[in-house]
């Protein structure tokens, strides 16, 4: 039977910075299943999906570098990689063409009353539900929907200003919740 080495994070971070392909290949059987759960969540189109995955763990090889511990953990700071380059690309133009051009098929019908949650694997979506409300559709719409700040401050019609307040207590609030 192998055994598998646990990493402290700063010994990733270390070992991913000084290159070393094992710990990349570490990192991606680690966190792929995550961060492709949040990928899920705004490119809904696996394929797709698998495509952006693999850009961000490129990302984050070339990357690694900006990583800063003192604004946040690794794996935060690879999800929010996940999910801007989800939010880039569907908000592409080739995407949008796609999308605009494909054709009914069965797949659609059928998936179109599901909404699967692949976030309760890694347990984020459960903590957002013991947001208060406001927080909570604030959370839900910029995190697993994608939409930005602006869109949502015009959705719910609210000003910019409140949206950013809420969601940066929402996190903070997130944060402490994530605590050991």
């Amino acid at each position: 039977m192998e055994v598998v080495k646990k990493y402290t994070e700063t010994e990733l971070v270390q070992l991913l910075r000084q290159r070393s392909e094992a710990i990349f290949s570490y990192l991606y059987d680690n966190y792929s299943g995550a961060l492709l759960s949040i990928i899920l969540n705004i490119v809904t189109e696996e394929e797709l999906a698998n495509d952006v995955l693999q850009e961000v763990f490129v990302k984050i090889w070339k990357q690694i570098d900006s990583y800063d511990s003192t604004k946040g953990r690794l794996f935060t700071w690879m999800l929010n990689i996940a999910r801007n380059a989800s939010i880039d690309m569907i908000r592409s133009k080739s995407f949008q063409n796609s999308r605009q051009n494909r054709e009914l098929t069965e797949d659609v019908y059928s998936a179109g009353g599901t909404s699967e949650t692949r976030t309760d694997q890694i347990g984020v979506r459960k903590m957002v539900h013991n947001l208060k409300e406001e927080y909570k559709v604030l959370v839900e719409l910029s995190y697993f929907q994608g939409y930005t700040q602006d869109e949502i401050s015009k959705m719910l019609n609210i000003p910019l200003g409140t949206v950013k307040t809420r969601l940066r207590t929402a996190l903070i609030q997130l944060r402490e919740m994530m605590k050991p």
